[in-house]
């Protein structure tokens, strides 16, 4: 459901009060606030990406050495 109220504001002003009609569902409300004249509608919420099991496969390369001992270390082992 989308409700569109035009407020004016006067220059002083720096609190809105806004009456919800009891039709509006409970849970999640977005207000937007356009300046005025402006004919941009409010942007609609992207869907939330879902991360995909092994979706970065073959992306990244472990060198073949990656377990052996680093030189830098011998004195400590």
């Amino acid at each position: 459901m989308t409700i569109t109220q035009t407020v004016e504001i006067p220059a002083g002003r720096r609190r809105i009060t806004l009456d919800v009609p009891p039709q509006l569902p409970a849970g999640k409300t977005i207000i937007t606030f356009a300046p005025a004249g402006s004919a941009k509608k409010p942007a609609k919420e992207a869907p939330k990406k879902v991360p995909v099991f092994g979706s970065a496969k073959g992306k990244y390369r472990m060198a073949e050495d990656f377990d052996a001992p680093l030189e830098d270390f011998k004195d400590y082992m």
